[in-house]
């Protein structure tokens, strides 16, 4: 047996305004897509914003339904259309934002692990790292790559 240790490297931010002109566009667009979001169950509205290699941003926000779990998460909805969309056009940064009744959480939101399995597939698909903005309205949290949120990513299809 050996003990081993894992270590997640990411930059935290107390304001967008710290961040670079890109990146303050992309957290622009997942506050936008808030506005989108169907959740009158939780009355937690998530919007993502999503970078593509051709410079396109793709929005998503969470779709609520009666009959659980027929509902789809931001982060999911705005790839999935990319992926439709833009098959072959890799997926750059995702911004995620959650606001509970809409009010932007001091925290970070941060995605489930079927968004982090289907951002780890996309990213593997693609072969570059997608990096993920998580925004809060006292921090936002960047990483370089969907590893560092999901360090242990199924891949049994190994495509």
């Amino acid at each position: 047996m050996s003990e081993k240790r894992l270590t997640i490297d990411y930059e935290e931010f107390s304001s967008v305004k710290e961040m670079s002109a890109e990146d303050q566009e992309l957290v622009a667009q997942c506050l936008e897509a808030q506005k989108g979001s169907y959740s009158p169950y939780s009355h937690f509205q998530v919007g993502a914003a999503l970078r593509l290699a051709n410079g396109v941003i793709v929005k998503g926000a969470n779709q609520e339904n009666a009959a659980y779990p027929a509902g789809i998460c931001a982060e999911r909805s705005a790839m999935f259309w990319a992926g439709a969309n833009y098959p072959d056009v890799p997926m750059l940064a995702l911004a995620i934002a959650g606001a509970d009744n809409g009010v932007l959480c001091e925290s970070p939101s941060s995605p489930c692990g079927s968004c982090r399995q289907v951002m780890s597939e996309y990213q593997k698909k693609h072969g570059v790292p997608m990096q993920i903005i998580l925004v809060g309205s006292k921090r936002i949290r960047k990483f370089k790559k969907v590893d560092d949120l999901l360090p242990f990513i199924f891949d049994s299809l190994n495509v």
